[in-house]
């Protein structure tokens, strides 16, 4: 509905853009900003940021008429008012001069602030999810194809096990990939490898891995690398919860005939590492994983009301289930 607005000129008063997309979240930013207002117009775009922003600053700007153009474009970005409390603004909403856009772009909102109710009101928003598998390899392959190249079926897969499901970093992935590889038409794995970071997420899904398969030198190597890379503990220890529980999902959905999108979007695990994933759980029971998640999140409690050191905590949960 964003594009139609965008395409058709026909705009809202305000808009919230939000969702943990990223890099959709700033196109589309860009986008609806250069189509209320000239590019090159400073005077009638104002671009707040932060946490101080205040309330009635924003409100005296809005009521203020553009100067030689249709419209005043006032952008906030992370301001948090609609997670928290901005009563100023909620008020406010149904007000909005016919001259003047707000666009909120945030991190985080909370559902229940009176401020997102009175958007979605007398606005629109608009939440951008995490692309499907299948979305992003068609994105990854149309940027290729307008580069010229060609990419095998093993390098694409590597490469997207390599950079996540984050487009900005997979866009800033692919720079790098292209620039590597130029003055060549096509893309090898050995290129994926030479030039791709492995993003933390994927070295702790190759730690469990490692757990899952009883190889625990390597999975205690791989912790170890992680530690050298300034993770904090408490954050492996999360991912890793959060990768156990993805799995014990995924067991109790066995057998239902899902495909792998479902699958994927019921238990949080990226669809290229669905039959990785169901490979790993063949090995466990209901039980058995669900205990293992069970344990993890009292190793978190135990850590954060100071009974075991965060660094020791995770290890021991380690060397337990990779014996």
């Amino acid at each position: 509905m964003l594009m139609e607005d965008i395409k058709n000129k026909h705009f809202k008063n305000i808009y919230l853009l939000t969702g943990e997309e990223l890099y959709l979240r700033n196109q589309y930013r860009r986008r609806l900003r250069d189509a209320l207002a000239d590019p090159d117009d400073t005077m009638n775009v104002t671009v707040f940021e932060g946490k101080k922003i205040n309330p009635n600053e924003v409100i005296d700007l809005a009521e203020t008429l553009p100067f030689f153009a249709e419209r005043r474009v006032i952008l906030l970005n992370d301001s948090g008012f609609v997670k928290n409390a901005c009563p100023e603004l909620a008020d406010y909403m149904a007000s909005i001069p016919p001259s003047t856009c707000l666009i909120l772009t945030e991190s985080e909102v909370d559902k229940r602030n009176r401020l997102y109710k009175e958007i979605k009101k007398h606005g629109r928003v608009v939440e951008f999810q995490r692309q499907d598998e299948r979305t992003i390899t068609r994105w990854v392959l149309g940027i290729l194809k307008r580069e010229g190249k060609k990419i095998t079926e093993e390098a694409l897969q590597l490469f997207l096990v390599r950079s996540g499901t984050d487009m900005q970093n997979i866009e800033q992935e692919l720079e790098k990939l292209l620039s590597y590889t130029l003055g060549r038409d096509e893309i090898l794995p050995q290129d994926v490898e030479a030039v791709c970071t492995e993003q933390t997420e994927d070295r702790i899904f190759d730690m469990v891995r490692a757990v899952t398969e009883k190889k625990q030198e390597k999975a205690l190597s791989l912790y170890a690398d992680l530690l050298l890379m300034k993770e904090a503990p408490v954050k492996i220890l999360a991912l890793v919860t959060r990768q156990f529980n993805g799995l014990l999902l995924l067991k109790e959905l066995s057998g239902k005939g899902l495909d792998r999108a479902a699958l994927a979007k019921q238990t949080g695990i990226p669809a290229f590492r669905i039959g990785e994933s169901q490979a790993q759980v063949r090995g466990f029971g209901r039980e058995e994983l669900r205990g293992i998640v069970e344990d993890c999140v009292r190793t978190d409690e135990l850590i954060k009301t100071g009974q075991l050191a965060d660094q020791i905590g995770v290890e021991m949960l380690i060397v337990k289930y990779s014996r």
